[in-house]
């Protein structure tokens, strides 16, 4: 059955690929993105990716792409507002994908970058996170007769919660924020129908999923090696698809599970390392 979907960070790497597998599978999705050459990519692309689909006679209506920067609280007002005219109130999962990732690397403590960066960070990846959800409610909440459960948030946090490389202070502390904000909406939100999980990817390989990606032909594997490969229990590096099928768990209407984190690394996690 077809479900209304909301992306953020919809226009590259992992929220490209989600977007683009939802939409061929049938559902209906509104995209944000803040950056402009991607965004017209998109719209170059998807068309491309349904039309021989059965439903491509009226594929257009299936997708929105609006510009909106997730550190402007205006942005995320306005978007909320489109979605909701886009999809006539009534939101089934809203996935929470967008980030500043250039914390995930530096700069380090003593840069006199770094309070640009960690401030940057904090109002995209977790102030933005909370702002569009408060922003989503009204559709997300159950709305009998036509809908007798709530909808679903999917916050994609990161297995830098949990682990760090230097000079990753900035990314990691606000992908651990949003395992905490996905806990406390989990119970705030119960009685509302609405469940709250966070999805925790590893190494999920979506260089491809760009508009460089598009001009160059790249493929999935392009650029990985056999080690790398060989590094994760699973025997390969993560696919955008494995994120999917993630979402999809967390999508159902009548489940189960909220306020739950969900570890999609290949089981690199659990690899114990010691020096060589």
């Amino acid at each position: 059955m077809s479900k209304n979907y909301l992306i953020t960070g919809a226009c590259r790497g992992i929220g490209r690929g989600l977007s683009r597998l939802l939409l061929q599978k049938g559902h209906r999705v509104f995209l944000l993105d803040n950056n402009d050459v991607e965004i017209e990519q998109m719209k170059h692309q998807i068309p491309k990716w349904l039309s021989n689909l059965t439903f491509s006679s009226d594929a257009q209506s299936r997708y929105e792409i609006l510009r909106a920067d997730m550190s402007r609280k205006e942005d995320i007002e306005m978007a909320a507002r489109s979605a909701s005219a886009f999809f006539d109130g009534s939101l089934d999962v809203l996935v929470n994908n967008a980030a500043n990732t250039s914390g995930a690397h530096g700069p380090g403590l003593e840069s006199e970058d770094f309070l640009a960066v960690w401030e940057n960070s904090v109002q995209v990846n977790l102030t933005g996170s909370a702002l569009l959800s408060r922003a989503c409610l009204p559709m997300l909440k159950r709305q009998p007769p036509r809908r007798p459960h709530g909808g679903n948030i999917v916050m994609v946090s990161s297995t830098r919660a949990y682990q760090s490389e230097p000079n990753s202070e900035a990314y990691a502390s606000t992908k651990a924020g949003l395992l905490g904000l996905s806990h406390a909406m989990a119970c705030s939100l119960a009685d509302d129908g609405i469940k709250v999980n966070a999805i925790l990817p590893g190494w999920i390989n979506v260089v491809h999923e760009s508009k460089e990606g598009d001009e160059q032909g790249m493929k999935w594997e392009d650029g990985l090696s056999e080690d790398d490969q060989r590094w994760h229990f699973s025997g390969r590096v993560g696919k955008v698809e494995d994120i999917l099928k993630a979402v999809e768990y967390f999508s159902d209407s009548d489940s189960f599970i909220t306020g739950e984190e969900l570890k999609v690394d290949g089981g690199v996690t659990r690899r114990m390392t010691y020096p060589e």
